[in-house]
């Protein structure tokens, strides 16, 4: 298999290879539905977290939590030239020569680096994307030839990125932690404290037949939450809503957060996680960075103890170290690692 779809494009291709072809379902068209393109909820959080308008903010925020799993986050408090210094040295990145690439690329049997998807069955489909995942925290996890070899004004940017979403991860965590009514304060607090953090970097290179291919195949995050960030304003994202895919318009200076299996679960099934996907351009590469936020790999994934004081719980409990094992052994598909934890 060709190591990157970025390279295989750079000549003209007149067949799309077999292993990349999918049967997509269709979005519906922004023209007609351009109400519900930009209907993603939006929250800005200096509302969320000023007095006066924190009760009404919180009441929206946990319906947006039941009904969505998703929305978008403005006035979040990350300095916006850091953000911008982020996407300058994530597109430089993707300007390396292969060989610098390559230095990165997935060993065998390993989830992490440089790639395209992981393929785990022979008749599996390949996603239009060349990606770089890697874990980030707790720092003792992090493989030595990855992140801390990068490129030093790439490392250094992202080191500082990573700094302050984990700062606005600890407020989100907050903020469903007040909307579900954990009685226990410090219950999710502890469970995402210093937690497993990682990161993906994905490019998408333009396919002559972008209907023909998928960049990210539909699925809802692991995670407990995800912070999305588009690098180069080329839109693609897709979100589930109410079994019709929407497209998402990013606002600008905006970060989309979508909460994932863990919250659903933590919530016993109250908040939803989102079931997404990545579609790509014709003409132009769409570059995405993804934060995905979990818990700590000693903690336990499971209901909180204080949702379930008048209802049985939904799904069962495991180590986190388990729940990452058997989510990465399985391919995506939907939302089928959370019907896997279902009691």
């Amino acid at each position: 298999m060709d190591v990157s779809i970025q390279e295989m494009v750079r000549k003209p291709i007149h067949d799309i290879p077999t292993r990349y072809l999918v049967d997509q379902e269709p979005a519906i068209s922004c023209s007609s539905q351009e109400k519900k393109f930009a209907s993603i909820p939006i929250f800005d959080m200096k509302k969320l977290l000023a007095e006066e308008t924190k009760i009404s903010q919180l009441e929206q925020f946990h319906s947006t939590c039941k009904e969505w799993g998703i929305f978008q986050l403005v006035n979040h408090g990350v300095d916006s030239s850091l953000v911008e210094k982020l996407k300058y040295e994530i597109q430089e990145f993707y300007k390396l020569p292969l060989e610098e690439r390559l230095r990165y690329k997935i060993r065998a049997g390993d989830v992490e680096g440089y790639g395209q998807t992981i393929i785990l069955s022979e008749d599996q489909k390949v996603d239009w994307a060349d990606r770089f995942y890697m874990i980030s925290n707790p720092i003792h996890r992090r493989k030595p030839h990855l992140l801390p070899d990068l490129p030093l004004s790439l490392r250094e940017t992202l080191e500082a990125y990573i700094s302050e979403l984990q700062k606005l991860s600890r407020v989100i965590f907050g903020l469903i932690s007040e909307a579900l009514m954990i009685e226990n304060k410090l219950e999710v607090e502890e469970m995402f404290e210093n937690g497993m953090q990682s990161v993906r970097m994905t490019y998408y290179p333009p396919c002559p037949q972008p209907d023909k291919v998928i960049g990210l195949t539909p699925h809802s995050d692991a995670s407990g939450i995800t912070i999305l960030l588009q690098v180069n304003g080329v839109e693609g994202f897709q979100v589930k809503k109410d079994g019709v895919w929407m497209p998402v318009k990013f606002l600008p200076d905006a970060f989309v957060v979508n909460l994932g299996d863990i919250v659903e679960i933590l919530s016993n099934g109250l908040y939803k996680s989102i079931e997404h996907r990545a579609t790509v351009n014709s003409e132009k590469e769409r570059i995405t960075f993804a934060m995905f936020f979990n818990p700590k790999f000693e903690a336990e994934v499971g209901p909180s103890h204080s949702l379930l004081i008048n209802q049985p719980p939904l799904f069962r409990r495991m180590k986190m170290e388990q729940y990452f094992k058997d989510f990465f052994s399985r391919k995506l598909n939907g939302k089928s690692f959370l019907e896997y934890m279902k009691v």
